[in-house]
Formats: structure tokens, sequence, C-alpha cells
């Protein structure tokens, strides 16, 4: 007979008595959370336009299966699975606003329950159901729930990963929990390398639980070894790509391990709030608050020891996935401080207020285009208006903020304008950039008008190109009307002599 390992409590022993309880009760530590954070997360899920990174999924997802596995042997292979998963959502759903952000919405609210489960396991059902509370207030949970990227199907998985191996520890002799584990670990690998970080919590709970059953450690290292051959060509290839990808992410000085935290929180005062009452935590067994402590600072660390290399990974939204270990250790503490229902109601109303002007700052129009907003909604709606057939347009393309994709995501679909000074698209290429040509002067055909699209607000409209492109355009055309929005200018070039 194995002796049952102080984390978890095998889930055999309380079986019986879970199902004397009524449905109510059982699935009480899951259930409110979900409803809230898919609240939270829904509420104004249009109201900011998409970002940079959430266009380049709306190009490389309307691209065909082929395009796009020829794409990733270019450039963002890390984020393969996501791009595939998201084609066939877009196939079924199409590509929205609403639809491309729902699966973010949908999986941070199932991150929620999976996270009040775990709490319930830990630290019992009370400290349960609080941890998925805590993790819904949260200002990024909302903020990357409504974008378009895979940072909440992330968390959702390394926390389902986390309950996995829970389970598995449950019953070790079971060849389909660890298969479940290993199968889960490696859907975290496939879609955010960095989240694989998670296994040094995993492997805490893992070291502790091996004292007491040492067969554990031979079936542990088997799941893991399973992942890494899965997850290692990926890695290899995406670390061939990272210097193109990753080259503007500055190498973290000392201070960084603490600075980042309000980023990865998206709120000062609820990094503080929740940090107090992770302190406060005082789990029934010691092995609890070890995993979560561990799964809530490790990551962070090693991370930052490796991007002392040539190439860093130190940024906030690669470590969304440990939001859930401290939502976990504040339900905890919050558990054990309070016993009272109206001061526990009453806290989580403080924390939730506290956190409100975080909260409407992540819905505010350019919160996604952070730190440089740009109103591609305005200025395709400038264009719509005044739009004529045969018009023919020039976008700036002298950043990589992905202006052409933000103007043409928000003009109608019907509208089609000839691209002047496109030589090659990026589906053309396989790339998410495009290749210009290389002598204007020969890529104009006479055009009567033309809409110049610029990043900036400057007084000369032509600065906003390459001075080749603005030579070849001056000595042709004159701008009609300029305007500018947010963080863009709109002119209209009309051809020279035209009233």
């Amino acid at each position: 007979m194995v002796i049952a390992a102080p984390l978890p409590q095998p889930r055999e022993e309380i079986q019986s008595t879970e199902t004397a309880q009524p449905t109510r009760r059982r699935t009480g530590p899951w259930w409110w959370p979900c409803v809230l954070t898919l609240g939270l997360s829904s509420y104004g899920l249009t109201g900011s336009l998409l970002s940079r990174d959430e266009l380049v999924t709306w190009d490389v997802v309307n691209r065909d299966t082929g395009q796009i596995l020829a794409t990733l042997q270019n450039v963002d292979a890390v984020h393969g699975t996501y791009y595939l998963l998201m084609h066939m959502w877009v196939s079924l759903f199409g590509d929205s606003v609403i639809s491309m952000r729902l699966p973010s919405v949908l999986a941070m609210a199932g991150a929620a329950s999976i996270t009040s489960l775990i709490g319930d396991r830990l630290f019992g059902r009370r400290a349960g159901i609080l941890a998925g509370i805590i993790f819904a207030l949260v200002p990024a949970v909302a903020r990357y729930g409504q974008e378009a990227r895979s940072y909440a199907l992330v968390i959702l998985m390394v926390t389902l990963a986390t309950l996995l191996v829970l389970r598995a520890l449950d019953n070790p002799r079971s060849p389909w929990r660890w298969a479940a584990y290993a199968l889960t670990l490696t859907g975290v690998g496939f879609l955010h390398l960095v989240a694989l970080s998670v296994v040094l919590a995993h492997a805490c709970v893992l070291a502790a639980h091996t004292r007491q059953n040492r067969s554990v450690w031979w079936k542990s290292a088997l799941a893991l070894l399973a992942v890494a051959a899965c997850v290692t060509p990926l890695a290899l290839f995406g670390r061939s790509q990272a210097h193109r990808q990753l080259y503007w992410v500055p190498k973290p000085d000392v201070w960084a391990l603490s600075t980042i935290w309000p980023e990865v929180f998206a709120s000062g005062l609820g990094c503080g709030a929740l940090i107090a009452l992770a302190c406060l935590a005082r789990p029934p067994r010691k092995s609890s608050a070890l995993l979560c402590a561990a799964w809530a600072v490790l990551p962070s660390v090693l991370v930052w020891l490796v991007s002392h290399g040539d190439i860093s990974y130190f940024r906030h939204v690669y470590l969304l996935f440990t939001l859930p270990a401290w939502a976990l250790l504040a339900g905890a503490g919050l558990a054990a401080t309070l016993h009272s229902r109206k001061a526990t109601a009453a806290l989580l109303v403080a924390l939730a207020v506290l956190t409100l002007p975080d909260q409407k700052r992540m819905r505010e129009p350019f919160e996604h285009n952070a730190p440089v907003p740009l109103d591609y909604a305005a200025a395709a709606d400038l264009v719509a208006k005044d739009h004529q057939p045969g018009d023919a347009v020039v976008y700036d393309r002298q950043d990589t903020w992905k202006l052409d994709s933000g103007i043409q995501y928000y003009l109608p679909r019907d509208l089609k304008m000839r691209d002047v000074f496109l030589a090659k698209t990026p589906t053309a290429i396989n790339d998410l950039y495009a290749v210009q040509c290389a002598v204007p002067d020969l890529c104009l055909r006479g055009e009567q008008r033309i809409w110049l699209l610029t990043q900036g607000v400057g007084a000369d409209p032509f600065d906003g190109i390459n001075s080749e492109q603005a030579s070849a355009l001056r000595t042709r055309y004159r701008a009609a009307m300029s305007t500018p929005v947010t963080g863009m200018t709109v002119t209209l070039l009309v051809r020279q002599g035209k009233s």
C-alpha cells in the first residue's frame, strides 16, 4: 500500500465524502470565478483597437495552412500552434474583433475555474473560491483576456498542467494521468516556451512526493523527458529566429526583478495588495505553499538569469502565467486572516475598487497600442468616406507598427486600392512584412488620387515615408487634404494640375 504524500491529499480518500455532497457544493470552487472572469473579460471587448501583435495574428491566420507553415519557417515559429488554432477558429467564426478575442476570453474563464480547483485541493474550498475571484479581479486578466494572442491560452494550459500533476500524484500508478500531464505540458511549450519554466514549481512538488513514494521520481522523469523530446526541436528552431524577433528587448538589471511585477498585474496597487495577502497565507501543509511560491517566483528568476545571454526574454507578458499562483496564495491568505463572510466580501469589494482605475484603463481605445497609440479606425473612416474608384494608397512602412495592416483591417473589405509602392506582399514571401518597390518612380502608374497614410502628425506628411518615395510623389502630386488623427496623418494627394 502506497503511503499518501503530504501534497496533495489523495482524492480517492475523500471521494465518498464528495459524492455525498450536493452538486452545488462540489461545483462551487470553479463556477463563480468562471462567471466573474467571463463577465469582466467580455466587458468592453471591442473598446480597444487591435494592437500590432493582434494585427500580426489577423494577417497570419487568414493565410491558408500551407502558407502559415511556410511563414513559420522564416519567422514566429514559436507561435505556430496558436496561429494554426486561430486559423481554424477564424475559418469557422470569422475575423471580427469579437471573434478573434473570444478564445482568450474563454481561456481566461477556464483558467479562473482551474485556479479555484487547485486552491480547493491545496488550501480548502473557501480559499479556492477566493483565489478564483481574486484572479478574476486582477486587471491583467481582463487586459490579456481581450488580446488575440496566446497569453490567455498559456495561462489556461499552465494551470491545467499544474492540476494534472497533482492528480497524477493522487494515483502515481496510473499511466494515463502521467500521460495527460505530459501532453498538457507539451501544449504549454508549443504555445509559449518560456512558460515551461513552471516545471521548476512542479519539480518542487514531485521532489516532496518522491520521499513518500520512490516510484514517482522515475515516472515523473519519463513524463518530463517525453515533454523535452517533443519541444526541443521547436526550441532550437525558435532560438534561430529569436534575434530577429526579440532584438529590441533590453537585458534586465537587478531592479527589474521587482519592477516587473506591477506590469505583470497591470496595476501597481493591485500588485501590492495581492502580494501582501499572499504573505498572510497559512497553508495546512507546507508543500502547498511551496508549490505556489515556487510557481509565483522561480520562473521570473530563471527568465531573468537566461536573459543575460545574447538574447533577452524578460518581458512582463511572458510571465503572465504566474498570476494564478499569486491568486492562490492571496486566496489562502485572505481565507486564513478573515473568517467572517461580511469582512471577506468587504475586502474583495475594496480590492475591486482599488483596481477599478486600472480596469478602466485596460479598456481605453489605445491601450492595446501602447506606448504608440495609432487610430487605425479613424484613419480608415476618413479614407472610406471620401474614397473614389481608382484611388491608390501609399503606407508608411518605415516602422514596425503594422500601419498598413491596421488600416486594411478597419477599411470595408470590399474597398480595394492599389498599394503603389508594394512590390511583394508578406503572404507572397512567407513573412510578416512587405517588400517595397526598389525604384519608386517606376511604380507610379499615373493615378489621379493617392491616399498617403503616415505615422505621426508632423507638418509635412511626406516626411513619413522614405526620401525616394517622397521625391517621386512630390514631383507629381500635391496635398489636397491632410488630417491628423491620433498618432497618424491621413493625406489625400491629387495629381499636379488637377483641381
